[in-house]
């Protein structure tokens, strides 16, 4: 073997060694990814290292075939997660342009991940079809005279998107050929009862007769709507061991990073519990607001399900500040947190559905209208009017997943801000152009923008 050569051979095992050290902690934690990712290459969000392996695919057949069987399992087990939200595996290339790996086209990404999210929510509706299918038989086979159904999902259908490709991705360990987003709605749909369940009370009610002398007590039946949640939905739809759970979330957390998308609310382990603020109040906008901070001593370690306020707990604390500040009750996190929780807005491990803004609003009879990105004048007439303004943030300024702030008012043409987690930011200033770039753009229920008040 001459010079060359050799030094070809010793960079290519070095090389392999090194990705398959890398690999092997990813498959271990999943969140070696989201490091990787914050390296993002230009041109596309799914980072440095996924680009990498496209774009010198030449390079990365030597690996593994230096590296053999060791290496070929964990590469096509980290591009498992990838193949649902990119198209395939075996279709690595932009629909848009045949010379550009799709992992670097973030239009057909949002495409996809668009795609996937109408089918996982027309598969919801579909769930919420059935279990009014299902109330109707159980009060059918009851001796109840009326029935009342209770449907807190119908103009805000309730999902973790991230969380549901990542079960359904962790579900498959090794199986990457069967990942579809065809098969994920086949799954779903066997696991459609699984969606959604009903709880029930009676209740028995008087009314007048034909003649005002005459009462007649009639026996209803109250059906309440529970969503199941994805922790559920882990078991019972994808039925995941504790290993894959811990992936999934993982995994979740990874997409949430890669999208921007703000479905993942969740502050860094290491944030510290701050000393209590006491009573604060920002004068500063055209509406006195009452600020809370999830961090704040008195509510942090307070349970937001099984979360707690201080890493989960931003959409309830924002809410706090909202009600508390437009309706003549002051309403804390904590308790903010108990009825987000008791109302099924709370996801496990990754904060608030984002149906809780809209819901939560209404819950305190206070109007509230969703706006989108391209409605920036709309959010600065909202602020103008002494209105509130929720937003959903995606990576930036304010968070590097998601993260809901509130918008308090405007200042010589700046924007003021309360941020449930950082009592600095909200004594700041901000450029429109940066709440409008950075809050997400795959809100649900509305977002990213709900103007309340």
């Amino acid at each position: 073997m001459d010079d060359q050569n050799k030094s070809d051979f010793s960079d290519t095992m070095e090389t392999g060694a090194s990705a398959a050290s890398t690999v092997q902690g990813v498959i271990k934690t999943g969140k070696a990814v989201a490091s990787i990712a914050k390296g993002t290459a230009a041109g596309g969000p799914y980072g440095a290292v996924a680009g990498a392996l496209w774009t010198n695919r030449k390079t990365v057949v030597k690996i593994v075939v230096a590296t053999a069987f060791f290496l070929l399992l964990p590469i096509l087990f980290i591009l498992m997660l990838p193949g649902l939200i990119f198209g395939s595996l075996t279709n690595g290339f932009s629909p848009n342009s045949p010379a550009v790996p799709i992992l670097n086209d973030s239009t057909a990404i949002v495409e996809n991940a668009n795609n996937i999210s109408f089918s996982i929510n027309s598969i919801l509706s579909e769930g919420l079809e059935d279990v009014l299918i299902r109330i109707d038989a159980d009060f059918a086979a009851s001796d109840g005279d009326f029935k009342e159904v209770i449907n807190p999902y119908s103009g805000n259908l309730m999902s973790n998107i991230n969380l549901f490709i990542s079960q359904y991705c962790a579900s498959k360990n090794n199986d990457f050929a069967s990942i579809s987003l065809s098969n994920m709605e086949y799954t779903l749909r066997c696991g459609e009862a699984h969606l959604y369940s009903f709880t029930k009370d009676v209740e028995y009610r008087d009314r007048t007769g034909t003649s005002e002398e005459i009462t007649i007590t009639e026996k209803w039946i109250i059906y309440t709507i529970v969503y199941n949640g994805e922790a559920y939905f882990a078991d019972h739809i994808f039925r995941l061991n504790d290993e894959q759970k811990a992936l999934s979330l993982d995994y979740a957390q990874n997409l949430s990073l890669f999208l921007g998308d703000g479905m993942f609310q969740g502050l860094p382990a290491d944030c510290t519990t701050l000393p209590s603020l006491g009573n604060i109040h920002f004068t500063d906008g055209m509406t006195e607001v009452v600020y809370f901070n999830q961090l704040d001593e008195s509510y942090a370690s307070k349970p937001y399900g099984t979360d707690n306020i201080g890493s989960y707990g931003c959409g309830p604390t924002a809410m706090s500040i909202v009600v508390s500040s437009m309706t003549n009750k002051t309403v804390n996190p904590e308790q903010m947190a108990k009825w987000a929780y008791d109302n099924g807005y709370w996801c496990k491990g990754s904060g608030s559905y984002h149906a809780l803004i809209p819901s939560a609003a209404k819950a305190w009879n206070l109007p509230v209208d969703g706006c989108t990105v391209a409605e920036p004048q709309k959010i600065i007439d909202a602020l103008s009017d002494g209105k509130l303004v929720v937003a959903i943030m995606s990576k930036g300024h304010f968070t590097s997943g998601g993260h809901f702030i509130v918008l308090r008012g405007t200042k010589d043409g700046k924007i003021l801000v309360a941020d449930p987690a950082s009592y600095n930011r909200s004594q700041q200033e901000w450029d429109l152009s940066i709440i409008i770039s950075e809050a997400s753009k795959r809100a649900a229920a509305g977002g990213p923008f709900w103007i309340i008040g």
